[in-house]
């Protein structure tokens, strides 16, 4: 073996060991990765099931509110949307000339 032969091989096994000390580095990279994509997987379960839980709630609030209304309140809304309605017919009056 000659030595610009050795050299060269001496380049090659220099290059060997930066690209496996390369994989190995991609690979704890990967698996630090695939660890933090499994917790924030979870964590977006917990959210999504806090977000039912809190549309739950919210559902069940508008009912007790819509029973809970008294008659002023009652009166009080009809009142608005009757003048909501009315603003909304001169709107259309006035689109329509």
């Amino acid at each position: 073996m000659t030595e610009e032969d050795k050299k060269q091989l001496n380049t090659f096994e220099g290059k060997l060991r930066h690209f496996m000390f390369l994989y190995d580095e991609l690979k704890k990279e990967n698996a630090s990765l695939r660890q933090l994509l499994s917790e924030k997987e979870a964590e977006i379960q917990r959210m999504e099931s806090c977000i039912k839980e809190a549309e739950a709630q919210y559902t069940n609030l508008k009912m007790a509110r819509i029973i809970s209304i008294n008659d002023n309140e009652l009166r009080d809304t009809k009142q608005r949307l009757a003048r909501l309605v009315r603003e909304v017919d001169k709107c259309i009056a006035l689109l329509n000339e």
